[in-house]
């Protein structure tokens, strides 16, 4: 059983709290779309809470998700995937897709799977109780990635595609990332519209480059990536910014920002 690492700190450890915190960020009237891919933020909810709740409220949910976010801890695997665990929640326990996870893990020998890579990480329950305000049943994939070169990364993308394609039922995958870290307004809105302009484009290689090139502090550049990646091997069409803003739109404080970016992709 993995127990959460920051209930309480990044979100209410309380359930019933908990699901007032992300039923105010949730648009029950949001038109839904079906998805194959999204890109949600993982920082403390009162700062990020507005993107991700307009990020999931904006898709017609299926049942399986395949979540994918740094690992910022270093602990672990190059790609931790955890299927061994139950996780343990606020409330509640969250399922592993046992029969997904191992699809993946035959199709790519990177992905290992591995628990210690996931003990600390934030990045991928934070997710969760977004997709719990919407469906009581439902199961995870989670990965856990440190840095990768881009050959890599596409060789991860098109496993966990046709992994999905093999499973043979709808599966959204989640790239979990904060956006530029700790610059000002202007800069951080400036470099964040660079890299969100290559996901539109649903352009993985350019994402990859243009992070790299001009610095951005996107954390989780690497599984935006592998995200892209997966879903252009799915048949992605397009991607759409559903929201965008920064720490100092909730703090007041525009000096040293965090940025956060809601983009779906169908």
């Amino acid at each position: 059983m993995r127990k959460s690492a920051v209930a309480g700190k990044f979100y209410s450890d309380s359930p019933t709290e908990l699901q007032k915190e992300v039923s105010s960020f949730i648009n029950v009237s949001s038109k839904k779309q079906n998805a194959l891919g999204a890109l949600s933020p993982h920082a403390g909810y009162v700062y990020s809470g507005a993107v991700a709740g307009a990020v999931f409220s904006a898709i017609d949910l299926p049942k399986s998700f395949v979540i994918i976010g740094p690992n910022h801890s270093g602990r672990g695997e190059t790609a931790s995937i955890n299927s061994k665990e139950e996780w343990k929640m606020p409330g509640t326990i969250i399922k592993m897709n046992s029969r997904l996870a191992e699809i993946i893990k035959s199709k790519n020998n990177a992905i290992k799977e591995d628990s210690i890579g996931h003990r600390y990480e934030h990045s991928l329950e934070v997710q969760i109780p977004f997709i719990q305000s919407f469906l009581d049943d439902f199961d995870i994939v989670p990965i856990c990635i440190q840095h990768l070169d881009y050959s890599t990364c596409k060789e991860m993308g098109i496993a966990i595609a046709r992994s999905i394609k093999e499973y043979g039922e709808p599966v959204l995958i989640v790239a979990s990332s904060d956006m530029t870290h700790y610059e000002s307004q202007k800069s951080a809105e400036q470099k964040d519209r660079m890299a969100i302009d290559q996901i539109i484009k649903l352009d993985p290689k350019g994402l990859f480059d243009t992070v790299r090139k001009h610095s951005i502090s996107m954390c989780g550049f690497i599984p935006a990536t592998i995200m892209l990646i997966a879903c252009k091997e799915l048949g992605a069409e397009r991607a759409e910014m559903i929201k965008y803003m920064t720490s100092g739109d909730v703090s007041g404080d525009y000096d040293q920002v965090v940025g956060y970016s809601g983009v779906v992709v169908v």
